[in-house]
């Protein structure tokens, strides 16, 4: 059984930092594109951050130099670093394997607020 499991979220002030991780099972990540995506409240879910197994990254415009994916094989964990958290960041983060998004976790919540 496949599982991806994100941990990291919470309540952070505006301009903090926070780093995600999403630990998986049941797959191999080094050979799957991972990515990052998050779903704020009354809008569409958005793709944040995709690393494949080979290539470059790819970033939204909207989180450009203030978040970072990266990966660790090893480990089998995808992390998302994230820094100058702005409110309008405030969302259900979900990690996800697969070029077509094949596997999703359960998604983590991060809230930026005073």
């Amino acid at each position: 059984q496949v599982q991806l499991v994100e941990s990291g979220g919470g309540l952070v002030q505006p301009g903090g930092a926070l780093t995600l991780t999403c630990t998986a099972s049941g797959i191999k990540l080094d050979t799957f594109t991972m990515g990052w995506y998050r779903r704020a409240p009354g809008k569409q879910r958005e793709l944040v951050a995709r690393i494949p197994n080979y290539g470059s990254t790819y970033y939204a415009d909207s989180v450009k130099g203030r978040f970072t994916i990266s990966r660790d094989n090893a480990k089998n964990t995808v992390y998302l670093q994230m820094s100058s958290l702005k409110p309008e960041d405030t969302a259900v983060y979900y990690c996800t394997a697969g070029i077509y998004t094949t596997y999703w976790g359960q998604g983590t919540q991060v809230t930026v607020s005073l």
